[in-house]
Protein backbone atom coordinates (compact mmCIF):
# COMPACT_ATOMS: atom_id res chain seq x y z
CA UNK A 1 0.00 0.00 0.00
CA UNK A 2 1.43 3.38 -1.00
CA UNK A 3 1.28 6.79 0.66
CA UNK A 4 2.71 10.27 0.22
CA UNK A 5 5.90 10.76 2.20
CA UNK A 6 6.99 14.22 3.27
CA UNK A 7 10.74 14.73 2.98
CA UNK A 8 13.22 17.50 3.67
CA UNK A 9 16.43 17.04 1.69
CA UNK A 10 19.52 19.22 1.93
CA UNK A 11 20.42 20.83 -1.40
CA UNK A 12 23.59 22.79 -1.99
CA UNK A 13 27.35 22.65 -2.41
CA UNK A 14 30.57 23.99 -0.85
CA UNK A 15 29.27 27.55 -0.97
CA UNK A 16 26.17 26.75 1.07
CA UNK A 17 22.65 25.39 0.77
CA UNK A 18 19.36 24.74 2.51
CA UNK A 19 16.69 22.12 3.08
CA UNK A 20 14.12 21.61 0.34
CA UNK A 21 10.60 20.34 1.03
CA UNK A 22 9.23 17.50 -1.11
CA UNK A 23 6.34 15.05 -1.17
CA UNK A 24 7.16 11.67 -2.68
CA UNK A 25 4.89 8.71 -3.37
CA UNK A 26 6.31 5.60 -1.69
CA UNK A 27 5.27 2.00 -1.21
CA UNK A 28 5.27 -0.47 1.65
CA UNK A 29 8.62 -2.18 2.21
CA UNK A 30 10.77 0.58 0.74
CA UNK A 31 13.82 2.26 2.24
CA UNK A 32 14.92 5.91 2.34
CA UNK A 33 17.16 5.40 -0.69
CA UNK A 34 14.12 4.21 -2.70
CA UNK A 35 12.29 7.42 -1.82
CA UNK A 36 15.28 9.53 -2.84
CA UNK A 37 15.62 7.69 -6.14
CA UNK A 38 11.95 8.36 -6.89
CA UNK A 39 12.43 12.01 -5.92
CA UNK A 40 15.41 12.13 -8.25
CA UNK A 41 13.42 10.54 -11.08
CA UNK A 42 10.30 12.67 -10.77
CA UNK A 43 11.10 16.04 -9.20
CA UNK A 44 14.81 16.67 -8.67
CA UNK A 45 16.79 15.21 -11.54
CA UNK A 46 19.97 16.99 -10.45
CA UNK A 47 19.92 15.60 -6.88
CA UNK A 48 23.39 14.21 -6.06
CA UNK A 49 23.45 10.92 -4.14
CA UNK A 50 26.31 8.50 -3.64
CA UNK A 51 25.25 4.83 -3.66
CA UNK A 52 26.27 1.50 -5.15
CA UNK A 53 25.12 -1.91 -3.87
CA UNK A 54 21.84 -1.02 -2.09
CA UNK A 55 22.51 -4.02 0.16
CA UNK A 56 24.32 -2.44 3.12
CA UNK A 57 27.72 -3.79 2.08
CA UNK A 58 29.45 -1.04 0.08
CA UNK A 59 29.11 1.77 2.61
CA UNK A 60 28.47 4.36 -0.12
CA UNK A 61 25.08 5.79 0.83
CA UNK A 62 25.96 7.20 4.24
CA UNK A 63 23.99 10.27 5.30
CA UNK A 64 22.19 11.69 8.31
CA UNK A 65 18.52 10.80 8.60
CA UNK A 66 16.59 12.86 11.13
CA UNK A 67 19.98 13.82 12.58
CA UNK A 68 21.31 10.28 13.00
CA UNK A 69 24.16 8.91 10.83
CA UNK A 70 22.74 5.94 8.91
CA UNK A 71 22.93 4.04 5.63
CA UNK A 72 20.06 5.22 3.41
CA UNK A 73 19.68 1.76 1.87
CA UNK A 74 19.24 0.10 5.28
CA UNK A 75 16.86 2.63 6.80
CA UNK A 76 13.32 1.38 6.28
CA UNK A 77 10.45 3.80 5.86
CA UNK A 78 8.50 1.58 8.23
CA UNK A 79 10.82 2.81 11.00
CA UNK A 80 8.93 6.12 10.80
CA UNK A 81 5.27 7.04 11.09
CA UNK A 82 3.59 7.63 7.67
CA UNK A 83 2.76 11.21 8.61
CA UNK A 84 6.29 11.91 9.86
CA UNK A 85 8.62 14.14 7.83
CA UNK A 86 11.96 12.49 7.08
CA UNK A 87 14.92 14.87 6.91
CA UNK A 88 18.01 13.74 4.99
CA UNK A 89 21.26 15.71 5.23
CA UNK A 90 24.90 14.98 4.27
CA UNK A 91 27.39 13.69 6.85
CA UNK A 92 28.31 16.68 8.96
CA UNK A 93 31.91 15.73 9.73
CA UNK A 94 33.03 15.99 6.09
CA UNK A 95 33.01 18.80 3.50
CA UNK A 96 30.00 18.83 1.16
CA UNK A 97 30.66 18.30 -2.54
CA UNK A 98 27.02 18.62 -3.61
CA UNK A 99 23.68 17.79 -2.00
CA UNK A 100 24.09 14.51 -0.08
CA UNK A 101 27.59 13.72 -1.39
CA UNK A 102 30.50 14.54 0.91
CA UNK A 103 34.27 14.54 0.47
CA UNK A 104 35.54 11.65 2.63
CA UNK A 105 39.15 11.85 1.42
CA UNK A 106 40.23 12.66 4.99
CA UNK A 107 39.74 8.98 5.74
CA UNK A 108 41.95 7.86 2.87
CA UNK A 109 44.72 10.18 4.02
CA UNK A 110 44.52 8.67 7.51
CA UNK A 111 44.68 5.18 6.01
CA UNK A 112 48.02 6.05 4.38
CA UNK A 113 49.54 6.79 7.80
CA UNK A 114 48.85 3.28 9.09
CA UNK A 115 51.71 0.76 8.62
CA UNK A 116 50.67 -2.44 6.89
CA UNK A 117 51.18 -5.92 8.35
CA UNK A 118 54.74 -7.19 8.63
CA UNK A 119 54.81 -10.95 9.08
CA UNK A 120 57.72 -12.81 10.62
CA UNK A 121 59.56 -15.73 9.02
CA UNK A 122 57.64 -18.84 8.02
CA UNK A 123 57.82 -22.13 9.91
CA UNK A 124 60.41 -24.68 8.74
CA UNK A 125 57.78 -26.32 6.52
CA UNK A 126 57.09 -23.02 4.73
CA UNK A 127 53.74 -22.34 6.43
CA UNK A 128 52.50 -19.83 8.96
CA UNK A 129 50.29 -20.93 11.81
CA UNK A 130 48.05 -19.15 14.28
CA UNK A 131 45.51 -20.36 16.81
CA UNK A 132 41.86 -20.41 15.82
CA UNK A 133 40.97 -18.15 18.74
CA UNK A 134 43.31 -15.49 17.30
CA UNK A 135 41.68 -15.85 13.88
CA UNK A 136 38.25 -15.35 15.39
CA UNK A 137 39.32 -12.35 17.44
CA UNK A 138 40.13 -10.28 14.39
CA UNK A 139 37.21 -11.51 12.31
CA UNK A 140 34.82 -8.94 13.78
CA UNK A 141 37.11 -6.05 12.78
CA UNK A 142 37.19 -7.18 9.16
CA UNK A 143 33.43 -6.74 8.85
CA UNK A 144 33.95 -2.97 8.45
CA UNK A 145 32.44 -1.69 5.17
CA UNK A 146 34.06 1.77 5.48
CA UNK A 147 30.80 3.66 5.48
CA UNK A 148 32.54 6.18 7.80
CA UNK A 149 29.42 6.63 9.91
CA UNK A 150 31.56 6.06 13.00
CA UNK A 151 33.87 8.83 11.82
CA UNK A 152 30.89 11.10 11.21
CA UNK A 153 29.37 10.63 14.65
CA UNK A 154 32.68 10.98 16.54
CA UNK A 155 32.46 14.39 18.18
CA UNK A 156 36.26 14.76 18.27
CA UNK A 157 36.21 15.43 14.51
CA UNK A 158 32.52 16.26 14.06
CA UNK A 159 32.62 19.31 16.30
CA UNK A 160 36.31 20.23 16.03
CA UNK A 161 37.68 20.48 12.50
CA UNK A 162 41.11 21.42 13.83
CA UNK A 163 41.46 17.99 15.46
CA UNK A 164 41.55 16.15 12.13
CA UNK A 165 45.32 16.38 11.50
CA UNK A 166 46.06 14.73 14.86
CA UNK A 167 43.15 12.28 15.13
CA UNK A 168 42.56 9.18 13.00
CA UNK A 169 39.09 8.33 14.30
CA UNK A 170 37.31 5.11 15.28
CA UNK A 171 37.46 3.44 11.87
CA UNK A 172 41.26 3.52 12.00
CA UNK A 173 41.54 2.70 15.69
CA UNK A 174 39.72 -0.45 14.63
CA UNK A 175 42.40 -1.08 12.03
CA UNK A 176 45.24 -0.33 14.44
CA UNK A 177 43.76 -2.82 16.90
CA UNK A 178 43.20 -5.48 14.23
CA UNK A 179 46.82 -5.36 13.09
CA UNK A 180 48.37 -4.92 16.53
CA UNK A 181 46.46 -7.92 17.88
CA UNK A 182 47.48 -10.12 14.94
CA UNK A 183 49.70 -12.89 16.41
CA UNK A 184 51.94 -13.07 13.33
CA UNK A 185 52.47 -9.34 12.81
CA UNK A 186 55.82 -8.02 14.07
CA UNK A 187 55.12 -4.27 13.80
CA UNK A 188 54.51 -2.41 17.05
CA UNK A 189 51.96 0.35 16.38
CA UNK A 190 51.32 1.42 19.94
CA UNK A 191 53.48 4.54 19.89
CA UNK A 192 52.04 5.53 16.52
CA UNK A 193 48.49 5.02 17.79
CA UNK A 194 49.21 7.47 20.57
CA UNK A 195 51.15 10.09 18.62
CA UNK A 196 50.03 10.20 14.98
CA UNK A 197 46.56 8.65 15.45
CA UNK A 198 45.70 10.48 18.68
CA UNK A 199 43.92 7.59 20.39
CA UNK A 200 44.27 9.41 23.72
CA UNK A 201 41.78 12.02 22.48
CA UNK A 202 39.00 9.40 22.36
CA UNK A 203 36.91 9.50 25.52
CA UNK A 204 35.03 6.25 24.76
CA UNK A 205 31.47 7.60 24.62
CA UNK A 206 30.58 4.62 22.36
CA UNK A 207 28.76 6.83 19.86
CA UNK A 208 30.75 5.14 17.08
CA UNK A 209 29.60 1.70 18.19
CA UNK A 210 25.97 2.82 18.29
CA UNK A 211 25.87 3.80 14.59
CA UNK A 212 27.90 0.90 13.13
CA UNK A 213 25.65 -0.91 10.60
CA UNK A 214 27.73 -4.09 10.97
CA UNK A 215 27.29 -4.18 14.73
CA UNK A 216 31.05 -4.07 15.41
CA UNK A 217 31.78 -3.34 19.05
CA UNK A 218 34.33 -0.70 18.12
CA UNK A 219 34.76 0.79 21.59
CA UNK A 220 34.78 -2.35 23.73
CA UNK A 221 36.71 -4.68 21.45
CA UNK A 222 39.11 -2.34 19.64
CA UNK A 223 39.53 1.13 21.16
CA UNK A 224 39.64 0.21 24.85
CA UNK A 225 42.06 -2.74 24.35
CA UNK A 226 44.25 -0.55 22.15
CA UNK A 227 44.27 2.20 24.77
CA UNK A 228 45.31 -0.39 27.36
CA UNK A 229 48.16 -1.59 25.15
CA UNK A 230 49.38 1.99 24.65
CA UNK A 231 49.27 2.67 28.39
CA UNK A 232 51.05 -0.60 29.20
CA UNK A 233 53.87 0.28 26.84
CA UNK A 234 54.35 3.75 28.29
CA UNK A 235 53.60 3.35 31.98
CA UNK A 236 53.89 -0.33 32.95
CA UNK A 237 56.76 -0.55 35.50
CA UNK A 238 57.85 -3.96 34.21
CA UNK A 239 58.20 -2.60 30.68
CA UNK A 240 60.13 0.36 32.07
CA UNK A 241 62.44 -1.98 33.99
CA UNK A 242 62.92 -4.17 30.90
CA UNK A 243 64.03 -1.12 28.94
CA UNK A 244 66.45 -0.13 31.70
CA UNK A 245 68.17 -3.52 31.82
CA UNK A 246 68.44 -3.78 28.07
CA UNK A 247 65.32 -5.61 26.91
CA UNK A 248 64.44 -3.60 23.85
CA UNK A 249 61.38 -3.10 21.69
CA UNK A 250 61.26 -2.12 18.05
CA UNK A 251 60.03 1.32 17.16
CA UNK A 252 57.74 2.08 14.21
CA UNK A 253 60.66 2.03 11.76
CA UNK A 254 61.91 -1.33 12.97
CA UNK A 255 64.85 0.13 14.92
CA UNK A 256 65.63 -1.04 18.42
CA UNK A 257 64.66 1.51 21.02
CA UNK A 258 65.63 1.84 24.68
Amino acid sequence: MGYDLKMRVWRGDQSGGDLGDYTVEVSEGEVVLDALHRLQATQAGDLAIRWNCKAGKCGSCSAEINGRPRLMCMTRLSDFEPEETITVTPMRAFPVIRDLVTDVSYNYEKAKELPYAELGPRDPDGKRRMAQIDVERGQEFRKCIECFLCQDTCHVVRDHEDNKPAFAGPRFFLRYAELDMHPLDTHDRRALAQSAAGIGMCNITKCCTEVCPEGIRITDNAIIPMKERVVDRKYDPLVWLGNKIGIRNKDNDGRAEV
